[in-house]
């Protein structure tokens, strides 16, 4: 059974860190293609960060660039994303999601149609 499990979600004051993980059971995550995604209250689901699987070639939405980084590691089977200098507009759910899909970058970075896929989610909430 193909299965994502997300954790490292938490509650962190405004300027601090989290690392969520992404770990894969009953296939290889070095064979898919990684996108994080995140939701807020009222929000739709938007995308974060994604991981190529043939170039290791990665992709950051504006808000997060220069704060989030994704990476792998093959040997634990675990797609990290780390979190950096957190906004409260940052407070949502994170998912990670794979695909044998592949389109662009971008387009695999923001259609979360393209996923098949998703783990259950994990909380980030940023406040003081």
């Amino acid at each position: 059974q193909l299965q994502l499990v997300e954790s490292g979600g938490g509650l962190v004051q405004p300027g601090g860190s989290l690392r969520l993980s992404c770990a894969a059971s009953g296939f290889t995550l070095d064979d898919y293609y990684i996108g994080w995604f995140r939701q807020a209250p009222g929000k739709e689901r938007e995308g974060v960060s994604c991981i190529s699987s043939t170039n290791g070639r990665t992709y950051y939405a504006d808000s997060v660039k220069g704060r989030f980084t994704i990476s792998r590691d093959n040997a634990k089977n675990t797609v990290y994303l780390e979190m950096n200098r957190l906004k409260p507009e940052d407070t949502a759910v994170y998912y990670c999601a794979a695909t044998t899909v592949l389109f662009t970058v971008q387009d695999m970075c923001t259609i979360d149609s393209l996923y098949d896929y998703w783990g259950q989610g994990t909380q980030v909430t940023v406040s003081s």
